[in-house]
């Protein structure tokens, strides 16, 4: 729907059926591999280096609380940008293999940085928010934590979907990119042509249906699941 010529127009399902008319079933699910293997790694990744910065970060200059936030700590903000450049630096390569493959384009190992700009930016603006927005309620609203799933997938669900929603204009200039959609120009000169050419500042956000779908199932489903591992984790010993 954002970096493929052919799927310009329409809406979700419009390219649902016309992939699968014209790919068949594989369609749908070209491009899977390199998120399936890697998201498991970027994703421990993020939330270890958050932890460890967060927890290092237990100082005067770290416990600091932004004016205005509710009680906000410096550190949450920190650690989110730290751990969220950490997870770009494995996350934009399997990106652009990824799109490359859902474009029917073959992929470039010499090219496997391309996009990472756009990408830790993006990266950046969603896992802090993310972050931001669980601390928030780990603080106001600790009750929704301490059950074992409505709670947390609700949480997690949400705070993940509101990143994507502030962050979705990066979102779709990094496939464009990745791609190779368009004229090679800096990602300020294809977002005014699109918003140009495509309807307006809205039109930045094409393809928000089917990704905010996917980020609330499958960023609340990975809440409920860590929460589980972890009281395992503790009840079988293996930690404090």
């Amino acid at each position: 729907m954002q970096a493929q010529k052919g799927f310009e127009e329409g809406g979700m399902l419009r390219a649902f059926a016309k992939t699968l008319r014209e790919q068949g079933i594989i369609g749908l699910y070209r491009g899977c591999l390199p998120p399936l293997i890697g998201s498991g790694i970027y994703r421990a990744t993020h939330f270890a280096v958050f932890e460890s910065l967060y927890t290092l970060l237990n100082n005067p200059i770290g416990t600091f609380e932004l004016p205005m936030t509710g009680g906000l700590q410096a550190r949450v903000v920190l650690a989110g940008v730290t751990a969220s450049c950490a997870r770009a630096i494995i996350e934009s390569p399997l990106e652009y293999a990824k799109v490359r493959r859902q474009t029917q384009q073959k992929w470039k190992l010499r090219h496997m940085y391309r996009g990472f700009g756009v990408t830790c930016c993006r990266t950046i603006g969603l896992m802090t928010t993310y972050f931001v927005l669980v601390d928030s309620g780990r603080r106001h609203a600790s009750e929704a934590f301490s059950t074992t799933f409505i709670g947390p997938f609700l949480m997690s669900g949400g705070a993940a979907t509101l990143g994507w929603w502030i962050v979705w204009p990066l979102e779709y200039m990094k496939s464009q990119v990745q791609s190779g959609y368009g004229p090679d120009e800096s990602v300020v000169k294809r977002m005014r042509r699109v918003v140009k050419e495509r309807g307006g500042f809205f039109a930045l956000y094409r393809g928000i249906g089917p990704g905010t779908i996917r980020s609330f199932l499958a960023n609340g489903t990975s809440m409920v699941v860590m929460q589980h591992a972890q009281r395992k984790i503790s009840e079988w010993g293996l930690r404090d």
